[in-house]
């Protein structure tokens, strides 16, 4: 039984609306990775299963726009492209697609043929985010990956050839990386020019591979001071390349910004598919949570029986959407809008927010209140502090 209450908050219904479609399935489950993922098999039900989920939607969120479509997993790029395209058709059937929406697909190295992708762009994807994460063949190693550092060169290279947006996804902090490490990685992906690119700190989460080899006493990460240090090199190499560092992991160069992800980091709704599928939308005045069945065999069949692959729906407070936009909004560099904070009935701790202006971990820019670079280093701690 879906549990759902009723809390008035602003309304956000008439907004721009996102899609995320999550397929759960990889050829190998990295070692790091504490997503929602299976290993591989076929699985004629989930994309009819999706489709159908789709649909289901539409009454939930009523007509919308859609700004973005994005296929994310688990490893995406394993799907047919005829489904792909099914989907895609689909989200325009049940909505209405802006005039140029963004339609991205995160794809593995490993699934780089020139034939594949091409039937992927055909079938209307657009961007397509390349999970690269080292050009070393020892990190790749280390990392669990299943392709090596010349696989990663070509494939960054047909997407380049194959899409003109695109982005690349790096990895740093592994254990045994210094900087010079980290320089070589960057030069060698800017070879490429990528419009976009994400990099992420490599941390440890405790239901994963890497999280049970720490409890065992071996740490595959670096330390948080060499870790803080990276984020400042990635940063400084990336920025001064002409990148603007739009987010805390994420670089691009003008007009090549996820439109998705700013979905999320600016508090717009978003419905999301697929197993274990987290989303928000707005309805009646009432912001609410999602989560779908996380099992493929289970959310198929909650699909077939209760009609949507939703296991759960929580209505936010006017507390928990408030804290919501500060925690996610404070990641962009343009930071949260303390009006539309106040509009959603946020309070901040005034006084923290004074000795951290003054300390200059915050600042305020056109009623916007941003993480200085020197406050991103210690985000979470910040939202603490204002939220206290």
């Amino acid at each position: 039984m879906l549990n759902i209450n009723s809390v008035e908050i602003d309304s956000g219904e008439n907004a721009p609306l996102s899609v995320y479609v999550h397929w759960p399935y990889c050829a190998r489950i990295c070692p790091y990775c504490d997503f929602n993922v299976y290993k591989n098999k076929p699985d004629s039900d989930l994309t009819a299963s999706i489709i159908a989920d789709l649909k289901a939607w539409r009454e939930l969120t009523g007509p919308r726009k859609i700004q973005s479509l994005h296929f994310g997993g688990g490893t995406p790029s394993l799907m047919r492209a005829h489904d792909i395209a099914h989907i895609i058709e689909t989200v325009g059937h049940v909505w209405h697609y802006c005039d140029t929406p963004e339609i991205a697909l995160e794809a593995n190295p490993a699934d780089a043929h020139k034939a594949r992708w091409t039937e992927f762009k055909q079938a209307g994807i657009n961007r397509l985010s390349l999970g690269v994460q080292s050009f070393n063949d020892t990190a790749l190693k280390l990392l669990g990956r299943d392709h090596n550092a010349d696989a990663a060169r070509k494939a960054l290279a047909l997407c380049a050839e194959t899409f003109e947006a695109f982005s690349l996804d790096l990895i740093y902090g592994w254990s045994g990386q210094d900087t010079a490490l980290l320089h070589s990685d960057i030069e060698t992906a800017l070879r490429y020019n990528p419009p976009h690119i994400s990099a992420y700190q490599l941390t440890i989460e405790d239901n994963t591979a890497f999280g049970r080899a720490l409890g065992r006493g071996d740490n595959r990460a670096v330390n948080a001071d060499e870790s803080a240090n990276f984020f400042e090199t990635v940063a400084a190499q990336l920025t001064q390349a002409g990148y603007n560092h739009y987010e805390i992991s994420n670089f691009a160069k003008s007009g090549f910004e996820s439109r998705h992800n700013l979905g999320y980091w600016e508090g717009q709704d978003y419905v999301g598919v697929g197993p274990g599928a987290h989303g928000r939308y707005t309805q009646n005045y009432i912001r609410h949570a999602t989560i779908c069945e996380s099992n493929p065999a289970l959310y198929s069949q909650r699909v077939k029986e209760q009609g949507i692959g939703l296991k759960d729906i929580q209505a936010l407070s006017r507390t928990e959407r408030s804290d919501e936009y500060l925690i996610m909004g404070l990641r962009i560099s343009k930071g949260i809008s303390l009006a539309r904070y106040e509009q959603l009935g946020g309070t901040l701790n005034q006084a923290a927010m004074a000795y951290l202006i003054q300390d200059g971990f915050l600042q305020i820019r056109d009623n916007h209140l941003q993480a200085s670079a020197k406050g991103r280093l210690v985000l979470n701690h910040l939202t603490q502090q204002l939220l206290t």
